[in-house]
């Protein structure tokens, strides 16, 4: 399959300015099941302080961090106890439900923080969060 999109080489091959698409790259990304929850609640305070760890160390210490990652904790914990454990869902529940929040004091915004609970996640279960192994 030949594409005339911008030349790129990140796992494929350019010919001609033409993107090669190798057959392998058009299968979809399998999704990453977590555990089934044992403890939700205790799973809820590892990720807020893990996470609010993170906000205060990618940039400064704020007040508003704290808030921030227990709110996102308490989406985390409330979809577990609902049966969520498809990572991909979880990560779109964060970004939905951390929208009405006021991120005005804060450099960060809901896409920043479900991608640091992904991370999060991802670490924690051993995987890479580059390429899913």
């Amino acid at each position: 399959m030949f594409v005339n999109y911008q030349r790129l080489t990140i796992n494929s091959q350019c010919f001609d300015n033409k993107l090669f698409i190798s057959a392998n790259m058009t299968e979809p990304i399998p999704s990453i099941i977590l555990p089934p929850p044992r403890n939700p609640n205790l799973e809820g305070e590892w990720l807020q302080q893990c996470l609010q760890r993170w906000l205060d160390e990618e940039f400064i210490p704020e007040a508003v961090n704290q808030k921030i990652a227990t709110r996102a904790a308490q989406i985390f914990v409330r979809q577990r106890m609902e049966g969520e454990n498809d990572l991909g869902s979880l990560v779109i529940a964060i970004v939905t439900e951390m929208q009405s929040f006021d991120f005005s004091r804060s450099f960060y915004g809901e896409f920043a923080i479900a991608n640091a609970v992904s991370d999060l996640l991802l670490e924690s279960l051993g995987i890479d969060r580059c390429c899913g192994e």
